[in-house]
């Protein structure tokens, strides 16, 4: 299975959505993402990865703060407070959720 940014983002401007699923499997989802004015999105039920594609954005998660650009990998657990800010006209990134509903448990 391979999915270009290309084809995705493709996919995407069909779709009134800043986001659209491109692929699942099991507990895995994959969707590109292309927020437009401002991030909108709330905590999610599920562990995510973002692998960012193209531009650059502030990441704003919990009480932090990062500069991502493309080629970055984010972690964000599930239920944890997180958005983009102040990103570039042509921000697009990767999501990817997997695992159970309330994320996976953490040894301790």
């Amino acid at each position: 299975m391979k999915i270009s940014p290309i084809s995705a983002l493709a996919e995407l401007a069909s779709s009134s959505n800043p986001f659209k699923v491109l692929f699942e499997h099991g507990s895995l989802s994959v969707e590109i993402y292309k927020p437009v004015g401002k991030d909108l999105q709330q905590p999610h039920t599920r562990d995510e990865v973002y692998v960012i594609i193209a531009g650059k954005a502030s990441f704003v998660h919990s009480d932090s703060q990062v500069e991502v650009t493309a080629g970055d990998f984010l972690f964000v657990p599930a239920g944890y407070v997180h958005r983009f800010e102040n990103f570039s006209d042509d921000f697009s990134t990767w999501v990817i959720f997997y695992g159970p509903e309330g994320g996976e448990a953490v040894d301790d």
